[in-house]
């Protein structure tokens, strides 16, 4: 009897999706990998995204020859019935998405297998949570476990090096007068004909009217294929990982990348393991080829941060993105949601949004206390951020982005996965940045005509909420801090509630 034929999905593309024993698929089936545009009509993403993924995708069919059905289609139950036929049977590893799962579960025919491309079982994250007796879960917590139960960054069954988190080392702004970071360029790829055909076919869409994107789509600047992203693997770890933990939170107007890995959208393709990542990071330090501080900064985000978001997306459940515990309302701007950066005047978030809109891409600090703050003190309705993120990052996937954008930078679920909201005044980004020496505007003003809209956003931002944010100790002592604002009244009537581009 010849095997189920296994779908692959667009984010299943490495050799672990294909890899027998336990619950994987058979190792003789033959594959399917289906192109559905309907995809790229019911959301407008970021063009450089939609060219990575297909041309993911495309190249990883090639590499699979005659053992792969490849299926364009205008959705993928077309697909699906185009390959297989009607009630064929297949397997399929466990999607990413609420909404990927619930479709592939009402499919008949259909045997979803368990889950790949990560650290921790479902099962494993389950015994973590229960066994919390009702406490709150809390990242450091889950972190440490993963470390321990895989050995990672372990000495004797102590922490390397005395200390679990090495966050303290890992704050510095960047070095006074540089423009940029002396650290090696990241890996680039060079396009070849399966690029060249992808952009023809995004060109025609949008041409003939069937989609549309946002943002330029400029060469690729991230891995399509299991050998490229290898290849960004070894060169971080070689040349960029040393540099990267002192200034992982800094930000540099010249230098978007920084030190930073960019392997992110390789993971999330499933092009890396993530356990290749963390275990070639570790040896690196063993080796003493990189710092401690930089190693356990890298592990923490893929061994922590990144597990900790897809356990708590399928924990919490669907319902989560409907978690809006500020009440804030408000729908996008259309200056943001077209990356219209031009309009902005404010450094900080123009330069941000230039990123974005120039490479679908910006690191974790800038998406967090540039973009995530500035939504979340404009009362910016939470989904529609959510939304936004997930559609104009190359990284972006609604497993990574809704725990991200919900819980920690829009505090939308009041704390049930941080414990403040993420958000502050032009203080700390003119310490962390050389954003906004040459602005217009000045961190330190709260009124006038050049007051930081992050300062003064700030404040209404603690005013709005106070009553709950009163009752909150890590936010308490800035709510009292209102008391003490001889401006308050003046800073509160220049708030206009427009939405208009700062």
């Amino acid at each position: 009897m010849s095997p189920r034929p296994h779908w692959l999905f667009g984010d299943q593309l490495g050799p672990h999706f294909l890899r027998s024993g336990g619950d994987g698929p058979d190792p003789d089936a033959p594959l399917v990998m289906i192109e559905a545009r309907s995809v790229f009509r019911r959301r407008r993403f970021h063009r450089a995204k939609a060219h990575l993924v297909l041309s993911a995708m495309r190249h990883r069919a090639a590499e699979l020859g005659d053992r792969v059905r490849y299926v364009r289609a205008e959705t993928y139950r077309d697909g699906l019935r185009e390959a297989v036929g009607t009630g064929g049977e297949v397997t399929v590893c466990h999607p990413t998405s609420h909404a990927a799962l619930a479709f592939v579960q009402r499919l008949p025919g259909v045997r979803v297998l368990e889950p790949r491309g990560f650290l921790v079982p479902p099962g494993e994250f389950a015994d973590w949570a229960d066994g919390r007796g009702g406490r709150a879960l809390r990242m450091e917590d889950f972190y440490r476990r993963v470390r321990r139960s895989h050995d990672l960054l372990m000495d004797g069954g102590e922490p390397a090096g005395g200390r679990w988190n090495l966050d303290h080392d890992n704050r510095e702004p960047p070095p006074k007068g540089a423009a940029t970071l002396d650290v090696p360029r990241p890996y680039r790829p060079r396009e070849d004909g399966i690029d060249a055909e992808v952009r023809r076919d995004l060109d025609r869409w949008e041409r003939d009217g069937e989609v549309a994107f946002v943002g330029r789509d400029g060469p690729r600047r991230f891995p399509a294929t299991r050998r490229e992203a290898l290849a960004a693997l070894r060169r971080f770890v070689t040349h960029r990982l040393p540099a990267f933990g002192a200034h992982e939170d800094a930000m540099l107007a010249a230098d978007p990348v920084m030190s930073h890995s960019l392997l992110s959208a390789s993971l999330n393709l499933g092009l890396l393991d993530p356990a290749e990542c963390v275990e070639r990071a570790e040896r690196a330090w063993r080796e003493g080829d990189a710092p401690l501080n930089s190693v356990e900064g890298y592990v923490r985000q893929v061994a922590g941060w990144r597990e900790y978001m897809w356990h708590l997306y399928w924990h919490f459940g669907p319902g989560y993105r409907r978690s809006n515990a500020l009440r804030h309302r408000r729908g996008l701007p259309e200056w943001f949601r077209e990356l219209d950066a031009d309009a902005v005047t404010a450094r900080c978030l123009s330069t941000v949004l230039a990123q974005v809109r120039d490479t679908g891409w910006t690191h974790h600090i800038p998406r967090l206390m540039v973009l995530g703050s500035h939504a979340l003190q404009r009362g910016w309705h939470p989904a529609e951020v959510t939304d936004w993120f997930h559609r104009c990052f190359v990284d972006g996937y609604d497993w990574v982005m809704l725990t991200n954008v919900v819980g920690m930078s829009q505090y939308a679920d009041g704390g049930r996965m941080t414990t403040k909201p993420y958000t502050t005044g032009g203080a700390y980004i003119d310490r962390m940045s050389d954003l906004c020496g040459p602005c217009a505007y000045r961190p330190g003003d709260r009124t006038g005509e050049h007051a930081c809209p992050y300062t003064a956003g700030y404040w209404r931002f603690l005013h709005r909420h106070r009553e709950r944010l009163a009752r909150n100790h890590r936010t308490a002592q800035p709510v009292r801090g209102l008391e003490r604002l001889p401006d308050l009244e003046e800073l509160l009537r220049s708030d206009d509630g427009g939405d208009g581009p700062p």
